[in-house]
């Protein structure tokens, strides 16, 4: 018995395929060009108000990023025109908000350079009432307080942090922390009064001395260091602390042979952030060190020189004539920026060197 097929209908003819035509795309140069003759319409509004480097700045970032929205829009779409406008509006705020720093930057070095020479690095005001003099002691007693403050401070700081991430539970963890929070936003000049308070309880009202002063900046700097020292600590994994208990390691063990090794380039970082935050305090200084025109290397004993509180001097009390006091001044800042700077940069290299590698 033979079987038969049952005939099959015809295939559908498949529809022809549809060309998708891209929508045109800017050239590389339409930014720059829209950017370009904003410049050229921020000048000419210049003409008719009073332009600066600020305005200037605000004004061809605000025309730029309208005239490139507008022309993306009728060329790309609205979907790419969003993104430009987005990308525009936070490179245009980068730039707003560059133009302050720079500004200090340049106006610091133009006006600190001058007396930025030998004479300002070996010599004090002993005897200085018109030109010439320095900061050598304010120099010098700004390194010994900062020493002081890194000696009373990273330890505090860093066992804290430990405690902290390694130990701490419960109340006590959350009173410390919330302690630590509340210290961070104090203000610098309530740190110094209280740093003067407690000296003056030994050694009686008018106390000057170079350990107050370290004192008043550890307040300062504790803070600073427990948290960023404990964010530093998290970031260790813990298989790296299970495989040491694994092996029988107690745990103060395991943080000092692999935590804190593993996190050595972090808590350099921290250290040296810390000590950046409060190298240029004036407030805390004036109220429990002073100033004084001699050498003083003895912390211990009577006023110290700092550079934040010489640079206030010397532009309070310029002297006469004023000129000179107000160089010295600009010079002194533009020593704090350097030193400022330079501890920046230490951080980025003790973290680039230090930190552990990975991969093979």
């Amino acid at each position: 018995m033979s079987q038969t097929s049952a005939p099959q209908a015809p295939a559908a003819p498949s529809p022809p395929p549809t060309s998708v035509q891209p929508r045109p795309r800017l050239p590389r140069w339409a930014t720059a060009a829209a950017f370009a003759g904003a410049a050229v319409v921020a000048v000419l509004l210049g003409v008719l108000t009073a332009l600066n480097l600020v305005t200037f700045v605000l004004y061809t970032a605000v025309v730029g990023t309208l005239a490139l929205w507008a022309v993306s829009r009728r060329v790309e779409g609205r979907r790419k025109a969003k993104d430009r406008l987005v990308t525009s509006l936070v490179l245009g705020a980068f730039a707003v908000t560059l133009v302050p720093l720079l500004s200090l930057v340049y106006e610091v070095v133009r006006r600190g350079v001058a007396r930025l020479d030998g004479e300002f690095f070996n010599s004090s005001m002993v005897g200085i009432i018109g030109p010439g003099g320095g900061a050598y002691h304010a120099i010098l007693g700004t390194l010994i307080i900062t020493g002081l403050t890194v000696v009373m401070s990273v330890p505090i700081g860093l066992l804290t942090a430990v405690y902290l991430v390694e130990y701490g539970t419960g109340r006590l963890k959350r009173a410390i922390t919330f302690l630590v929070d509340v210290m961070t936003g104090i203000p610098s000049i309530v740190a110094g009064l209280f740093a003067y308070a407690l000296f003056a309880i030994f050694f009686g009202p008018g106390v000057r001395l170079g350990i107050a002063g370290a004192v008043a900046l550890s307040v300062l700097m504790i803070p600073v260091m427990v948290r960023s020292a404990e964010e530093v600590l998290k970031l260790v994994p813990n298989e790296l602390r299970e495989a040491a208990y694994a092996l029988g390691v107690p745990k103060w063990r395991t943080i000092v042979k692999v935590v804190i090794p593993t996190a050595i380039a972090g808590l350099g970082t921290s250290v040296t952030l810390a000590i950046a935050r409060v190298i240029g305090e004036t407030a805390p200084l004036l109220v429990t060190v002073g100033i004084t025109n001699a050498t003083n290397l003895d912390p211990f004993d009577g006023r110290m020189a700092t550079l934040p509180v010489f640079a206030y001097y010397q532009l309070t009390q310029p002297g006469v004539p004023p000129e000179f006091g107000i160089d010295r001044a600009w010079t002194a800042a533009l020593v704090l920026i350097m030193l400022v700077m330079g501890l920046n940069l230490l951080a980025r290299l003790i973290s680039h060197f230090f930190a552990p590698k990975t991969g093979r």
